[in-house]
């Protein structure tokens, strides 16, 4: 069956236009606490938290899940705004039911958005939210006045989320002597971040730590990080942490004001932990991984393996292979021997360890990484436009491929919510690389 709601980051639209409306989120609370309670054991009362990050729509929703749940005779733990990470540790801490994060991540505040975890941690499973649509197709209804669900606070989330990314990084070392810039984007991890690095010893000078409900992600954190790069070069800070709006994406930035992205910070991540003897196996990339860094980590000796783009995906093939470590360049990175979920704090954790180990700068670890130019087109294409028929589009993309040999590569994939065609040349040039995706996007039929 086809998901007629949720999305590969469960539900997100924009907020007053369905499905982001009270009414619907409700009957979403409804929904999930029947299907929760169906597969509860006997005797069991489901239990689940509800996180949030900053936007002004929060609050709106926040009471819409959770008049929902309560509907259908499951406890509501609310924490406020928290990391959506930190809502799958405290899930799975607490032996909860299940985690719910109200965020849209990296968009505007206009957007809203809900995901859930499991009560292990880990995103819901097809076959769950499936279940979930099933029941949202039928009508709403309540228990009885003595089975409703309560509403509890939790007073202490942030202090167990902040202690609890402390623990991951390595006791005998710490952060003395670093100077860091941690930008929160204005979002849920303004009053965590800050303090874990702090803690560990680093002094920190942080930004995107006032949000007002409309300004998370508006020109800070990790999807616009001039803000950081030039805040580091201002304060000569030895580095940069930049989280998006949820904090489960990292971009990072050295002194110099060079910009690391999830695909070299993965390459760091994976030849830290080669370094220390443990057993990789392989990396989990994504088909937009960029190829320098797939085979930098062949060379190191161990598999790697694209998954579709997503962290979902991510995490699907990593637990298909056995394996701990992955990411995507847009910043979600995992690091399944600490977290059951991408989490910015941790990873940046996990590379702050590798550089303190290796006694290295970020740039010297990725000395060996060229990374290669892509470039990526946007076409908007005819109604109708059959892009996988069109033998001049699949002659034209060989002729690149065959020209590129082995020096870059060629991806096209289709929007999944609109008639866009994105193309993405990568190669060893910026000219080639530009030149080879115009020759493709010239043949598809545009709008």
């Amino acid at each position: 069956m086809k998901k007629q709601y949720f999305g590969t980051d469960g539900i997100r639209g924009e907020v007053g236009q369905f499905p982001i409306v009270p009414e619907f989120i409700t009957r979403l609370g409804y929904a999930a606490g029947k299907v929760l309670v169906q597969n509860a054991k006997p005797g069991e009362r489901c239990k689940v938290l509800i996180g949030k990050d900053t936007r002004v729509s929060g609050y709106l929703l926040e009471a819409a899940l959770e008049a929902g749940f309560a509907a259908a005779g499951v406890d509501v733990k609310l924490c406020g705004p928290m990391p959506t990470p930190g809502v799958a540790y405290l899930t799975k801490a607490l032996r909860l039911s299940a985690g719910v994060v109200i965020s849209a991540s990296h968009n505007a505040y206009q957007d809203n958005g809900i995901k859930f975890f499991s009560a292990e941690g880990g995103k819901l499973t097809d076959e769950f939210e499936l279940a979930i649509e099933a029941e949202l197709a039928k009508p709403m209804g309540c228990v009885s006045s003595k089975e409703l669900g309560k509403a509890f606070r939790i007073d202490d989330a942030a202090g167990r989320y902040i202690e609890f990314c402390k623990s991951t990084f390595p006791g005998e070392l710490n952060l003395k002597g670093m100077k860091l810039v941690v930008d929160c984007a204005n979002g849920a991890a303004y009053h965590t971040a800050p303090h874990v690095f702090h803690e560990l010893g680093a002094e920190v000078i942080s930004i995107g730590v006032h949000p007002d409900g409309r300004n998370i992600n508006d020109g800070c954190g990790a999807t616009a990080p001039a803000a950081l790069i030039e805040k580091v070069k201002e304060t000569k800070a030895d580095l940069g942490i930049a989280l998006d709006g949820d904090a489960d994406r990292l971009q990072m930035v050295d002194a110099s004001g060079r910009l690391f992205n999830g695909d070299e910070l993965l390459y760091v991540l994976a030849k830290d932990r080669l370094s220390r003897g443990e057993n990789l196996g392989g990396v989990v990339g994504t088909l937009m991984t960029n190829l320098a860094v797939e085979n930098a980590i062949k060379a190191l000796g161990i598999g790697f393996e694209r998954a579709n783009v997503g962290d979902r995906y991510v995490l699907e093939l990593l637990k298909q292979k056995g394996w701990i470590i992955g990411g995507e360049g847009s910043g979600h990175l995992l690091c399944l021997d600490q977290h059951s979920t991408g989490d910015g704090t941790i990873a940046a954790l996990q590379v702050l360890a590798a550089m303190s180990q290796a006694k290295k700068s970020l740039a010297q670890l990725l000395d060996s990484v060229k990374i290669f130019p892509q470039v990526l087109l946007n076409i908007k294409f005819k109604a109708g436009y059959d892009w996988k028929a069109d033998s001049a589009l699949k002659s034209q993309i060989s002729q690149v491929e065959t020209e590129l040999k082995g020096t870059g590569r060629v991806l096209i994939r289709a929007s999944g919510t609109e008639p866009v065609l994105r193309v993405m040349v990568e190669a060893n040039d910026d000219a080639i690389a530009l030149s080879a995706a115009k020759n493709i996007a010239s043949l598809i039929p545009s709008a």
